[in-house]
């Protein structure tokens, strides 16, 4: 029986020798060359059940060289490795009908996993979509490994209609996400129409969502037009669609179950075409243990779930981003240098505002000192105010876990490890002492009182007392 042949197109000659060794180890022969020219020679002489190629390669592109080959060949699946890490490199190779894309550095169970994937749908045709949209249109920066994983999931639905859910912190890039998945899909000639369920009053929700007719409610003087109808035809997001009232989630989960919807006020059900796109930064499974999301509803909108990692998790991305930062809020022509030690400063800090967070920063920085230098004095003395201000705002904090998590945001990795008590005693010593304090005033120095509110015996009390040099008497 004829072995399955597998080309490998890769002008590092240390990764050709690595999947040679995997492939011909799982059973399959291959053929190496280290240039376009090779793989073109190769492919003509139909020597080829699959290709593994790079995409910068000396004398030619890969993606300049697909769709030759997919006119030659429309059945021969492609995989393209690339350091190039973008989300414009996942969509080409989507778009010119590569079977899948891997970001180097990649890992060899996985790629083994695809070419046997390939190899078994061998049969199936990938269609073949030119690209006319530019790489800077939505900047969705990053080459870390959590990012790479979004824009594989990305790039393989862009002819898709299916219903997508994005979850992840605010100011994680969620409506970034939604913008390209419509941009680059099937709907992008039609309306890509968002609305934020938690900036909108909650009886009004459903009239912004499905219209309303004219007397149909107080104040409706007029006949109004729901984001489902300026929808039709492209997309619909829903962002912080957790913050939805259940009525409204009711009459939403009829419109994906029967394609139609009524307005308020109205009897006659209206077709629609548009597709759902999803946001939340809420936990939806817990919002449904609570009794405030439809469980049904849940599973009708996560048919592809998007997880955005937190800045923090993918700190390696912040160079990048502060990159690009400082060039679209450049004042004027001279761009603002950063300095390492300040680059390093800003990976290690936990952006709690996530990318939103640091975009801001960035822009407050560029406007208040423009052409100068950024230091990392400078990038220390800002943040210090920033975290003052953050402090300061008792508005946003829900609960001492809140409060907590607020403060050690200041702190970056090094000053923590660097703190010589460790980070825990540290955080019960700054504890202890106020709410020492203010039991202890409560219940006017009284000792019994004390240890009885605080789940203590007196005579742990009084050490925590002596420890903390707590004269009592003056309280």
């Amino acid at each position: 029986m004829k072995k399955t042949n597998i080309i490998i197109a890769d002008d590092d000659k240390a990764i050709r020798v690595v999947l040679e060794t995997a492939l011909k180890r799982s059973g399959y022969d291959v053929s190496m060359t280290e240039n376009a020219a090779g793989l073109w020679g190769l492919v003509q002489e139909n020597f080829a059940d699959l290709i593994i190629t790079d995409v910068v390669m000396p004398d030619e592109n890969a993606f300049d060289l697909i769709p030759k080959i997919k006119k030659l060949n429309p059945n021969l699946p492609i995989i393209v490795m690339s350091a190039q890490n973008t989300l414009m490199t996942a969509i080409t190779a989507n778009e010119l009908g590569a079977f899948d894309y891997l970001p180097k550095p990649f890992d060899i169970k996985e790629l083994l996993s695809i070419v046997n994937r390939a190899i078994s749908e061998k049969n199936k045709s990938n269609e073949k979509i030119s690209l006319d949209n530019g790489e800077d249109i939505f900047p969705l920066i990053g080459r870390s490994k959590p990012m790479q994983e979004i824009y594989r999931v990305m790039a393989r639905l862009m002819h898709s209609d299916l219903t997508v859910l994005i979850t992840g912190e605010s100011g994680t890039g969620k409506e970034l996400i939604a913008k390209a998945l419509h941009e680059f899909g099937d709907r992008k000639d039609s309306t890509f129409v968002p609305i934020n369920m938690a900036a909108i009053p909650r009886e009004l929700i459903e009239s912004e969502l499905f219209g309303h007719e004219k007397g149909s409610f107080t104040g409706a003087i007029d006949k109004k037009i729901g984001k489902f109808q300026i929808a039709d035809g492209g997309t619909l997001f829903l962002d912080e669609i957790g913050d939805m009232p259940i009525d409204a989630q009711t009459r939403l989960l009829r419109v994906l179950q029967e394609g139609e919807f009524i307005t308020v006020g109205g009897t006659t059900p209206i077709k629609t075409n548009v597709r759902i796109i999803a946001a939340t930064n809420k936990s939806l499974l817990d919002q449904i243990k609570i009794g405030a999301f439809r469980e049904d509803l849940y599973y009708r909108i996560n048919v592809i779930p998007i997880i955005l990692p937190p800045l923090r998790d993918r700190n390696e991305d912040i160079p990048a981003l502060v990159s690009h930062f400082i060039s679209k809020n450049v004042i004027s022509k001279e761009t603002n240098n950063i300095d390492q030690d300040a680059l390093n400063y800003l990976k290690s800090y936990s952006w709690p505002g996530n990318i939103r967070e640091l975009e801001n920063f960035i822009k407050r920085i560029v406007t208040l000192y423009p052409n100068e230098s950024i230091s990392l004095e400078l990038i220390k003395e800002e943040l210090l105010g920033l975290n003052a201000n953050r402090l300061s705002d008792e508005s946003t904090l829900r609960s001492l876990s809140d409060y907590v998590d607020k403060y050690l945001s200041q702190f970056t990795i090094d000053e923590l490890i660097n703190d010589e008590l460790g980070l825990y005693q540290s955080v019960l010593v700054e504890f202890e002492r106020p709410i020492l304090n203010y039991v202890m005033k409560r219940t006017n120095n009284n000792q019994i009182k004390a240890s009885q509110i605080l789940g203590l015996n007196r005579n742990t009390l009084r050490k925590k007392l002596r420890s903390l040099k707590m004269d009592v008497s003056k309280l």
